[in-house]
């Protein structure tokens, strides 16, 4: 089934099937792992009676599935302005849930949309007091746990309750309702007379309508690209980053997927940081308009779980491990230079580069990766639809990505470079096309990790 520049792809490669292969031997499949922990609703809200004036915040922590209150949090604020009061509801909420479950999956629902917009990274923050209030949001509870919802305000009514409440007593409210602690009720402060409708002179409820206006315009998200109509629903975008170098890199070492590999050199730790900057960007300044990441997985080489633990870090997600995006096993080849191959096997490296179906003695051809690789993006197209998934993978696994999404015959992916720690994106959508091929596009191919340093 070799495939030339002018014939069509390859029956089997491009074709999906119904079924997905195993494992390559001795390496046992792992799913891509749902995000751990307890699913809570963050409902927040905050305001100012004048803007700036006499403010206060509200936070009702639920659990998603029964709807029961689990922790109730309301503060005075003293005199502060409407942004600031709603971003300290957000802050005392996740606080609140944190202390329930570090682990949690948390969705805030506010019906401020400068909150959650700036939160979900399509808007920029360019307040410095607000930004230091998102930056303890994100301290609360990794991003990666959390996603933001807005509501309209008739669906904000416990958290606006509590907020008018304090505005009017001038104190504090901090009440526990969970299984797992003694029950405790804290409200506190001066007394203050007032109506608990928000109705006082001078407080109308009403967000600053002009500045959020003013904000969405400037705020705007840039395409990535116009898309082509496409198949209904939303594609997973799969951000693709190859390991940072290696001692056998520096030297011109083959490093298949035969064993679990060297680990990162300092070179190649430096690489990783840059690739994690330029992550953590995706969605927000950087590509506005897809997902921010919510997943993360990883070959099972150490060198590509050093690099995901990188990436997760700034994101606040911890990697799977998925057997099927180790790098192409090398066999014989395994360990040695391109000199060393060809003194060896006279000619066979450039066959197993450009001939889909030639396999290094012991080892696997360019087929053989497209095969397991086609199948892990088409269980995260069906999977993980409408999110970002972070993969930390390898030169031939990403070169058979771009090649499976682009339909490129695999006698040609080895002319796509995957550069040390770069970042390749794609989309794909879960149905396949009317050929069987991936539905899919490509975002971007091997964005140097250098930019984000």
């Amino acid at each position: 089934m070799t495939a030339t520049g002018d014939g069509p792809a390859q029956p089997g490669l491009f074709d999906l099937g119904p079924e997905e292969p195993p494992a390559p031997d001795g390496q046992a499949s792992v799913d891509v792992p749902a995000a751990p922990g307890r699913r809570l609703v963050v409902e927040t809200d905050g305001g100012a009676r004048g803007n700036p004036g006499p403010g206060g915040y509200g936070a009702v922590v639920r659990d998603a599935e029964s709807g029961e209150v689990l922790a109730e949090r309301a503060a005075f604020l003293g005199v502060v302005s409407n942004n600031v009061a709603e971003y300290s509801g957000l802050v005392h909420g996740l606080r609140a849930a944190a202390e329930i479950d570090t682990a949690a999956v948390v969705e805030v629902r506010a019906d401020s949309k400068l909150v959650v917009e700036q939160m979900s990274g399509r808007w920029k923050i360019k307040h410095a007091e607000l930004a230091a209030l998102a930056e303890q949001a994100r301290q609360a509870l990794p991003p990666g746990q959390v996603r933001y919802t807005w509501v309209p305000r008739a669906q904000n009514t416990a958290a606006d309750a509590l907020a008018n409440a304090v505005m009017d007593s001038g104190g504090t409210i901090a009440r526990d309702h969970t299984e797992d602690r003694v029950p405790s009720s804290a409200v506190s402060g001066p007394g203050r007379a007032g109506r608990a409708d928000g109705q006082q002179a001078g407080w109308s409820g009403a967000h600053d309508d002009a500045e959020e206006a003013a904000a969405a315009e400037a705020n705007a998200p840039r395409s990535s690209g116009t898309p082509l109509p496409r198949h209904d629903g939303e594609p997973v975008t799969v951000v693709l980053v190859r390991h940072g170098v290696t001692a056998h890199t520096e030297s011109g070492r083959y490093s298949g997927g035969d064993t679990p590999g060297p680990p990162l050199s300092e070179l190649g730790r430096r690489q990783v940081r840059g690739a994690a900057a330029i992550v953590r960007r995706v969605g927000t300044d950087l590509w506005p308009d897809l997902p921010t990441p919510s997943q993360l997985v990883a070959s099972p080489m150490v060198r590509t779980r050093e690099t995901a633990a990188a990436l997760g870090e700034p994101l606040g997600l911890t990697a799977g491990t998925e057997a099927r995006l180790a790098e192409c096993r090398f066999g014989s080849w395994d360990t040695l230079t391109v000199p060393e191959i060809e003194a060896g096997w006279p000619g066979q490296l450039l066959s197993w580069a450009t001939d889909p179906d030639h396999r290094p003695p012991g080892g696997e051809s360019m087929a053989d990766v497209g095969v397991r690789v086609g199948a892990v993006v088409r269980r995260l197209a069906a999977d993980r639809r409408g999110s970002t998934v972070v993969v930390a993978a390898h030169t031939v696994v990403i070169r058979a990505a771009v090649g499976l999404v682009g339909q490129l015959p695999a006698a040609h992916w080895s002319s796509v470079r995957i550069p040390p720690a770069s970042v390749t994106i794609v989309r794909v959508w879960p149905q396949a096309g009317a050929d069987g091929h991936l539905v899919g596009d490509l975002t971007v191919v091997a964005c140097p990790a250098e930019l984000g340093a």
